[in-house]
């Protein structure tokens, strides 16, 4: 087969003219910070999710970090999953607590419940569940076992049936190349209307917005404009959503259900046509990215091989374990094997069926020559 000329990404976001108007209708309105279009995105994505509230945040870090200022999670013990990003294991630390990482189970890669189990302690106040590459954690399991506080990391799964449902708070991403993409942005979804209303000041230094104060004017038939003057009795920070982020969400959700079917095609693709030398992931309905597996000793050679091809791969993750900064006194028996093994196919809805083929044709080229 011919090389391609271009470089076909791992990951990419796709857009067309229906953001353009999107983004143009919002700037047109006047309205550029948080307004109309983040009140519509709130309220659509928890109808989506089935959730009862949602506060949209300018990413899934700032979102987990807002949830642990706004329950009072500190100087205390907080369980989260060794193969995740950096995000799990560093909000802790913001917060004044130690970040105890866990090993992942085998298969999905996702946080154990039989080594969370063998590390709670006393002071656990909160473990952060990561549905790894939307392949849902086994919270449930977790459950018959900590009654506390879980928070559910929905960062791969949007949107996977049932996630967000059983953490007690869930927080999501539409950083570039997840599968509902703003450029960046998050969403904190809960049931909970006392968390709702400590979270929604919080997100601007304590301030409610101006937006809410235009709609109280109005619907109280004042003078219009809004309310100059506010009180501030929480101690807040600085990371609302936009409206022109919203503009892009809004459209995004709308082509999420034929983007996530495409990315299951992707994926039953890949599962039908790879040699068996590549180990399948476990079946995703989000394919936030399709983490295959290879003997360890092919892995990082595959990885220059496919870039020779011009077909770009990953790996996600490096174990957070292993970081200087969140280095751990222990053993990991399935994190530090399987992760040696992992490499990331491209798996987006830019890709068409000559893409697809064409990853498949040198990954099995690759393993041809190989015993």
């Amino acid at each position: 087969m011919e090389i391609r000329k271009d470089f076909l990404p791992v990951l990419r976001p796709v857009a067309d003219d229906q953001e353009l108007i999107s983004i143009g209708e919002s700037l047109n309105s006047g309205w550029w910070g948080k307004g109309p279009r983040v009140a519509e995105f709130e309220k659509e994505f928890a109808q989506m999710v089935g959730a009862k509230y949602a506060v949209a945040v300018t990413s899934a870090t700032h979102g987990q970090d807002l949830v642990f200022k706004a329950m009072g999670i500190s100087n205390a013990d907080v369980i989260n999953p060794t193969i995740s990003f950096m995000t799990t294991a560093v909000v802790p630390l913001w917060n004044n607590c130690s970040s105890n990482i866990v090993d992942v189970e085998r298969e999905s890669l996702t946080i154990d419940p039989i080594d969370v189990k063998k590390n709670l302690k006393k002071n656990t106040k909160a473990i952060i569940a990561v549905n790894h590459a939307g392949v849902p954690a086994d919270i449930d399991s977790i459950r018959e076992f900590y009654d506390g506080f879980i928070l559910e990391d929905c960062a791969h799964s949007c949107y996977t049936p049932g996630a967000g449902t059983k953490g007690d708070v869930a927080v999501w991403s539409f950083q570039a190349v997840k599968t509902l993409p703003t450029g960046d942005g998050g969403m904190i979804t809960t049931n909970n209307k006392e968390l709702y209303e400590k979270l929604v000041p919080m997100t601007w230094l304590g301030i409610s917005s101006t937006y809410s104060r235009v709609a109280i004017q109005n619907s109280q038939k004042k003078t219009p404009g809004y309310a100059w003057d506010y009180e501030v009795n929480v101690l807040g920070y600085k990371c609302y959503m936009i409206d022109l982020t919203a503009a892009i969400g809004l459209v995004q959700m709308k082509k999420l259900g034929s983007n996530l079917e495409w990315r299951r095609y992707i994926q039953s693709r890949y599962n039908a046509e790879l040699t068996p030398k590549v180990k399948r992931p476990v079946w995703s309905e989000t394919v936030q990215y399709y983490c295959a597996r290879v003997a360890p000793e092919h892995r990082n050679v595959l990885i220059s091989y496919l870039a020779e091809k011009k077909i770009h791969t990953s790996v996600h993750f490096k174990p957070l374990h292993l970081y200087e900064i969140t280095k751990q006194n222990r053993s990991y028996n399935i994190a530090d094997v399987e992760w040696l093994k992992l490499i990331s196919l491209p798996c987006h809805a830019g890709m068409n069926e000559d893409d697809i083929s064409y990853v498949i044709y040198w990954v099995n080229k690759y393993f041809e020559g190989v015993a």
